[in-house]
């Protein structure tokens, strides 16, 4: 081999393979835009029952083009317990299927139309008004991406079945032996690991046989390590997580790992099946593909119906840390920015969360309320979860500052934008919680009290402001935009209620009933509740998307 010749295969193989990878990159997200609302029903849709969670992680897989991901966003969804293990295992199953599309697309052998593909998509991309047809116009430039990358691969490595060199270099790794089965796999295993692309490998390893660089058999052979490489990115993804989401990321590697150890000693059986069913008229990228998409299928088949002792040995595998494992603040993890429109449920979630930690505070500040003695523990219990709101606030602000500088729909980008500002409400309402147990800490201090009406309007005022907020987290956690009528509604009672208690609080100050500075801290009370109302409204308002 020329050096000339070397210089050529290698540029166009890493170039075609850049565009591959490019392309796919483009065909993701560009999914992911157009059918981000079906990828969130998806994400909400799981359960505790096996085969629709593997449907979900097939489904989400095959729309998103990469198990990678899938499997990533799985293991931060675990991480943040979201989900169980049982249902992370049922799903990473699922994404085992749904990335055997990918050596479909490819074997549909449409090279030769990959850039009038490309060229066709970019020019709707850049001339389309609506997002939705750019996006869509996204997936295909990613599909021409593809389709050329393939043809750069392949015309790149179409020297090789002529070179001597190389062809004795295959013959060493020919399947024929159990050693050259183990040497295909570990390379199969070892490309895909660098590369952390499935993909991409099956992609090279289906040009390579078409180019007849190698037999059908090696290309068997090398498709089964394959399988094994691509976990490698859900493993980095576990680094630094709880116990939960390493078993998650273990039981992806050890599925794998399980159907090749299975299939390893009936290799050759499993070849002449293939050759059974498949004519050897048929292109050899659809017999590889079928391949494949059999393998994953027939390990899903053996496994999802011991999910429950599967699920138990993972655990025994991966056991517990002995020290208690401290919990994760927030369900948001940088993992998921390339997933945006599944990133966004999660930010939801975190949404939903601080609403849950609104009525623990106003509980806790109830019983502040009632009892007139000192209660350092609870206390400490509001100010420290105030504290926590600032910390959630500025992570949902990175996070979706950083979400939005990716290409996303306009119903991910108004859903954002609406985030952003219910979590700056939802904080604002905790300093107002903060404000009023540091003003009834002021009463107790100064020896001051309010007149027993006081107490009992207080009282009664903080729980229709409890019961107006729940109102509204329990709108934001479902999602329910009709219910701004009742929530208007229940705001001007609130707002009735306080002018009512305020005007009843003047009476008795005006009949000495109470000292002047008792007074003040009772009506600086009574504005903080109507702030924590006028907070409250604008979260029902971004989410209904009212001004």
């Amino acid at each position: 081999m020329t050096f000339e010749m070397a210089f050529h295969i290698v540029f166009e193989v890493i170039g075609g393979l850049g565009l591959f990878l490019l392309g796919m990159k483009y065909l993701s997200e560009g999914m992911q835009a157009a059918t981000g609302e079906r990828l969130r029903k998806l994400l909400n849709s799981l359960t505790e029952n096996r085969i629709i969670a593997c449907g979900v992680g097939t489904s989400i897989t095959a729309l998103i083009q990469s198990s990678s991901v899938t499997t990533v966003m799985v293991v931060s969804m675990v991480n943040a317990g979201l989900i169980t293990l049982r249902q992370a295992i049922g799903v990473i199953m699922g994404t085992n299927i749904g990335t055997t599309m990918t050596a479909w697309l490819v074997a549909l052998n449409l090279v030769d139309y990959g850039l009038p593909i490309l060229g066709v998509a970019v020019l709707v991309y850049l001339f389309a008004k609506s997002d939705r047809v750019q996006f869509i116009a996204m997936v295909f430039v990613g599909l021409g991406m593809i389709f050329f990358g393939l043809e750069l691969m392949k015309t790149g490595l179409e020297p090789l079945k002529d070179l001597p060199e190389f062809m004795h270099l295959m013959a060493a790794f020919e399947p024929r032996t159990l050693f050259g089965l183990f040497k295909c796999i570990l390379v199969g295993a070892g490309l895909t690991a660098i590369i952390q692309s499935s993909s991409a490998t099956v992609a090279l390893t289906i040009t390579l046989a078409m180019t007849q660089a190698i037999t059908f058999e090696t290309a068997v052979a090398l498709v089964l390590g394959e399988n094994i490489g691509t976990t490698i990115t859900a493993f980095l993804a576990s680094l630094g997580t709880n116990t939960s989401a390493r078993r998650a990321a273990y039981a992806h590697i050890l599925f794998n790992i399980i159907g090749v150890t299975v299939m390893i000693p009936v290799f050759k059986f499993y070849v002449i099946f293939l050759n059974e069913v498949l004519h050897e008229s048929l292109p050899i990228a659809t017999r590889i593909a079928f391949s494949h998409s059999f393998f994953n299928l027939f390990v899903v088949l053996i496994l999802l119906p011991l999910l429950g002792p599967y699920t138990r040995l993972v655990e025994i595998l991966v056991p517990a840390k002995k020290v208690k494992e401290k919990s994760h603040l927030t369900y948001l993890d940088i993992r998921l920015y390339d997933t945006p429109a599944l990133a966004i449920e999660q930010s939801h979630r975190e949404i939903a969360l601080m609403g849950e930690n609104i009525h623990k505070m106003m509980d806790w500040l109830r019983t502040c309320i009632e009892d007139k003695n000192e209660n350092r523990i609870i206390e400490n219990k509001i100010f420290h979860r105030e504290e926590i709101f600032d910390h959630i606030q500025k992570e949902i602000v990175l996070f979706i500052g950083k979400m939005l500088s990716g290409n996303l729909s306009v119903s991910v980008t108004t859903e954002a934008r609406k985030q952003l500002r219910m979590a700056d409400e939802y904080e604002s309402i905790s300093d107002y919680i903060v404000s009023i147990l540091k003003m009834r800490c002021r009463l107790r201090n100064n020896e001051l009290q309010f007149a027993p009406e006081g107490d009992r309007e207080i009282l009664v005022l903080h729980d229709t402001t409890a019961a107006f907020l729940d109102t509204i987290s329990e709108s934001v956690k479902i999602k329910n935009r009709d219910t701004m009528s009742k929530i208007q509604t229940l705001s001007r009672r609130l707002v009735h209620q306080i002018k009512d208690i305020r005007g009843e609080h003047l009476i008795r100050l005006e009949k000495q009933k109470t000292t002047p500075l008792a007074s003040l801290i009772f009506l600086d009370m009574l504005n903080a509740y109507r702030r924590i109302q006028d907070h409250g409204l604008n979260i029902a308002e971004a989410l209904t998307g009212e001004k």
